[in-house]
């Protein structure tokens, strides 16, 4: 069944980008007494003009007599999206992972690079005095974004996560989610392997712009073996545009009152992210 006419949402995974919303979506996911759809669906940041008919529709198969939820990352950066989440749910539990802002900007950056839409000048991307407004800084001011959930719902149906924390602890993390969604039952052991990793070969830009035309054609057949072995064959490594000491420097100054003001909301997040102050990009991305 869909989602019924009277039954709001339990749960929503608003953010980060590049945090690991992906592995905390799968890892909750694999728990029967949790229903989220597969795919990001942006209802209430992107895609709203659909309807709320069409956000239920989303939720075909779901067991209504467990918990409900979905991930879209951008619902933490839309400016309408707050609102519009405490209109249709206003006692959702949010969930927010957070990942240093210096290495969350630099992955987001590291992705959009891997697809070649953006070039390797990495100042004109992440340099707060070139880039403040664009979207690798902004989204990184988690305070800021913050402030409009803040005004709307109150503060214990936020729960503030670290990134970091998926690689220390991960079975750990995902207890607090468990115990801020209030769920008796006992989740699924976490995913392992990683969901995205920027360091995997990969087919090189002038090679996949190339075959682009007939994707529709391979995109089936990917995981066959001839293909994969056509693929292994051809995969290189990325080399990225290196973020310096100096870029990361200034990058940290840019958001050093945005974090001081997230420390006063979860000083455990901000302690997490101190293992990343030294900026070398990180592997789970």
């Amino acid at each position: 069944m869909t989602l019924p006419d009277d039954r709001p949402v339990d749960f929503l995974i608003i953010g980060a980008a590049k945090c690991a919303t992906t592995w905390l979506q799968q890892s909750l996911m694999q728990t029967p007494a949790i229903y989220m759809p597969g795919p990001e669906l942006h209802f209430f940041s992107r895609e709203y003009d659909r309807g709320v008919g069409w956000y239920r529709k989303q939720f075909e198969g779901c067991d209504t007599s467990g918990l409900i939820g979905e991930k879209s990352n951008s619902y933490l950066t839309v400016p309408e999206a707050a609102q519009r989440i405490r209109d249709f749910a206003p006692n959702a539990r949010l969930v927010l992972q957070m990942r240093d802002p210096v290495q969350r900007a630099y992955s987001d950056y590291c992705m959009l690079f891997r697809r070649g839409e953006v070039t390797g000048r990495i100042e004109d991307y992440l340099d707060p005095a070139r880039a403040a407004n664009g979207r690798f800084l902004s989204d990184g001011r988690y305070a800021h974004h913050l402030d409009r959930f803040y005004d709307l719902f109150p503060a214990d149906q936020v729960l503030l996560l670290a990134f970091e924390d998926v690689r220390a602890n991960p079975t750990g993390n995902l207890e607090k989610v468990r115990a801020h969604l209030n769920l008796k039952d006992m989740l699924e052991p976490p995913v392992k392997k990683k969901v995205k990793d920027k360091n995997e070969a990969m087919v090189p830009l002038p090679l996949r712009k190339a075959l682009a035309p007939v994707r529709f054609v391979l995109d089936p057949v990917r995981n066959t073996w001839p293909v994969r072995s056509l693929r292994n064959a051809v995969a290189r490594q990325v080399e990225y545009p290196a973020l310096t000491d100096d870029l990361a420097k200034r990058m940290g100054d840019f958001y050093a009152d945005d974090i001081a003001r997230i420390e006063k909301h979860d000083p455990g997040v901000s302690h997490a992210w101190a293992g990343a102050q030294n900026h070398q990009p990180e592997r789970i991305n």
